[in-house]
């Protein structure tokens, strides 16, 4: 069968979700006295703090001290007071996040000794051990600190919308259907291969193709969605989304 298309609850939900955890609502709203912008800006970091922890391993941090100082920025970041400089004017969140990022660390190197002094619950929970596994396999490349990020940026958010993908189709119990169908490369037409896949899943051809096509729609839209998480103008995300993809197949 075809996975059923979401009710209404379940896309009321969706959108609730995600318009809390959207950067516009940080530009939006960014006073101190603002628990959405808060909530919003820590759940931005918390989906996307990889990139970072890379990006200062790239800058000659050891792993655990670019744990320490991505914990460290995030504290930093997510001071409530912080909210009260953020404008529209930041533009994209990655770019924010990259800025605010090689500022802290130019002024932690400034005061070096004091590096060790972080104490106290983290703010955001940080997989150390998969994250230096992660920054390990990246394939390893002549570019500059800058594009790494930007890749690891980009193929993050494919990664964040791959997940949603696979939780919407472990929801509807459609697991072995997404695994069948993701088999097919995007330019696949084999008539053979449709078959095959076909018989091994109980469907007939017609409704496999649709069932394709459907999940790679839904793709579609989930990496709109991650992306427009983190421009400031939906006018942005057709360009961010064309750029991204230009820089992680680069």
């Amino acid at each position: 069968m075809i996975p059923a298309e979401p009710n209404e609850g379940d896309t009321l939900a969706r959108n609730a979700t995600f318009a809390s955890t959207h950067w516009s609502v940080v530009l939006a709203a960014g006073q101190p006295e603002s628990p959405q912008a808060a909530q919003a800006l820590e759940t931005l970091c918390r989906t996307y703090w990889y990139p970072l922890y890379a990006h200062a391993r790239r800058q000659g941090q050891k792993p655990e001290d670019a744990q320490d100082m991505t914990q460290a920025f995030f504290a930093h970041l997510l001071r409530r007071d912080f909210l009260r400089g953020v404008g529209p004017e930041r533009g994209r969140f990655r770019s924010f996040l990259l800025a605010c990022l090689n500022h802290f660390l130019s002024d932690e190197r400034d005061r070096a000794q004091a590096v060790k002094r972080r104490q106290g619950p983290s703010p955001i929970s940080l997989d150390a051990d998969l994250a230096e596994r992660r920054y390990r396999e990246d394939p390893v490349a002549e570019v500059t600190p800058e594009i790494a990020y930007e890749r690891r940026w980009g193929a993050t958010l494919l990664e964040r919308a791959r997940t949603r993908l696979a939780e919407e189709y472990a929801a509807a119990g459609k697991t072995d259907l997404l695994r069948r169908i993701e088999e097919f490369p995007l330019g696949e037409r084999g008539e053979s291969s449709f078959r095959d896949c076909a018989v091994r899943l109980g469907l007939s051809e017609s409704a496999l193709k649709s069932a394709v096509h459907r999940m790679r729609a839904r793709y579609r839209e989930l990496v709109r969605e991650e992306v427009a998480h983190t421009v400031s103008d939906p006018a942005e995300v057709e360009a961010e989304i064309r750029y991204l993809m230009a820089v992680v197949g680069g």
